[in-house]
């Protein structure tokens, strides 16, 4: 296999399964996943997360929750493509972000880093810059949710209505806030209705 029949492969049973995990599961181990670019998804299961946030584990265990559950929301997304490879890569910043300070796990900036590494990893592969803008722009604002409904200084409502599609970043967002052990999904499904409707210009 080369590594754009992986990346083909990978393509398809994100649009075709309902639980990609079990195939994303079965190649971890395939050789080609520790080449470049396919090493940035195989550094996420050596990347642990603060257990309070995400009692599931580390990040690879993260990133299949997460693209089961967009899997089952691809359908009401307008790039079922773009979105089911953002899920995918939504976290491939936290490896080169993430850090110990003061008895805390943290990857701040994961969001802005990942974005840019998304243009790196699909470039190997595709030339399509519209479906790469796509697919890094929602990588980029996938923690706007919870900087948007904290009032964080991170949070750019005009930066993300001018970059992206805001109702994708919110799709993207359920995704992964339900991608975390023991979520509550009405809980979570309220707070992206307050997002959305925080976002909207006056």
């Amino acid at each position: 296999m080369t590594p754009l029949e992986l990346y083909s492969d990978i393509g398809v049973h994100l649009l075709q399964d309902g639980s990609p995990s079990a195939y994303l599961s079965g190649i971890r181990s395939h050789p080609l996943f520790r080449n470049h670019p396919f090493c940035m998804l195989h550094r996420l299961r050596e990347t642990e997360q603060s257990p309070e946030h995400h009692p599931e584990g580390n990040v690879w265990l993260h990133t299949l929750l997460v693209v089961d559950e967009a899997a089952k929301l691809r359908a009401r997304s307008a790039d079922p493509a773009a979105f089911m490879w953002a899920a995918l890569l939504h976290d491939i910043g936290k490896p080169a972000t993430t850090k110990l300070r003061k008895g805390r796990i943290t990857a701040y900036d994961h969001d802005k880093v990942g974005a840019r590494l998304a243009r790196e990893f699909l470039g190997v592969f595709t030339d399509d810059g519209g479906f790469i803008d796509k697919v890094s722009g929602l990588i980029r604002y996938h923690m706007q949710i919870l900087f948007v409904l904290k009032d964080l200084p991170f949070a750019d409502i005009g930066g993300m209505l001018r970059d992206t599609d805001i109702g994708e970043v919110a799709l993207l967002g359920l995704c992964d806030r339900l991608g975390r052990a023991g979520c509550d999904r009405a809980k979570e499904e309220e707070r992206v209705r307050l997002f959305l409707q925080k976002c909207k210009p006056n």
